[in-house]
């Protein structure tokens, strides 16, 4: 049985020792437990043991289990994300980490106005120019920044990409790098509701990396709750 409390601690220690290593403050870094196919028991011990950002890959089974669990943590939706599931995701989400395209962030505008607050998204670059991955080109980041600055509702607060495979954890260093380097070349002409304050890179391989190169979320999964179920 996966001892999910022994191994938030552990990976708490890795994001704090990383952190040092680059001289940042490892209350910079956020640890978003990733919970695809885990049970709310696991979730819940997740919970208990100090994690306060949970990361969901699918609409519905994120609606379950927030169903069950409520606001005990912070939700966000990292998988991709379909139009028509647009309106679900505005309502149970707290931050999207998955907007790649203008025809997504006008349905999720429609619906974020119905919010107190506005909804927090992050772009998903594709960084690695993979086929079978979602995200854009760091080309036409720009471009679509411009134009999700138009819709109402929404508060794009930074980044976030998926590296290609690699044999080891220093492969995705470059795409790390990259992705920080493309956010603050972006600020200096992003729209008023885009403040890019937040790169979100970095999963149970690789995070130490992605932290060393400045990621303030990193998303973990094996790492805290044991290898995926089926």
């Amino acid at each position: 049985m996966t001892d999910v409390a022994s191994n938030w601690r552990a990976v708490c220690a890795r994001v704090a020792a990383a952190a040092r290593r680059a001289g940042r403050d490892p209350g910079g870094v956020r640890i978003i437990a990733v919970s695809k196919t885990k049970p709310v028991e696991a979730i819940e011990a997740a919970i208990a043991a100090g994690a306060t950002d949970i990361g969901e890959n699918y609409v519905q089974e994120a609606a379950a289990k927030i169903g069950r669990i409520g606001t005990a943590a912070r939700w966000h939706l990292i998988g991709h994300l379909q139009r028509n599931k647009a309106v679900r995701a505005a309502e149970l989400f707290e931050l999207i980490h998955t907007l790649d395209s203008v025809a997504l962030g006008e349905a999720l505008s429609r619906h974020a106005l119905r919010r107190a607050q506005p909804l927090r998204v992050l772009v998903e670059i594709n960084s690695g120019g993979e086929a079978t991955k979602s995200g854009i080109a760091p080309v036409h980041v720009g471009p679509l920044l411009a134009a999700l600055g138009l819709l109402p509702g929404l508060l794009i607060d930074g980044l976030m990409t998926i590296p290609p495979p690699g044999p080891t954890a220093e492969s995705a260093r470059r795409h790390f790098r990259g992705l920080r380097e493309l956010r603050d070349q972006l600020r200096r002409d992003a729209p008023s509701n885009a403040p890019l304050r937040e790169l979100s890179m970095g999963m149970s391989d690789d995070f130490e990396v992605a932290v060393e190169e400045g990621a303030t979320m990193v998303r973990v999964g094996r790492a805290i709750f044991g290898e995926r179920e089926a």
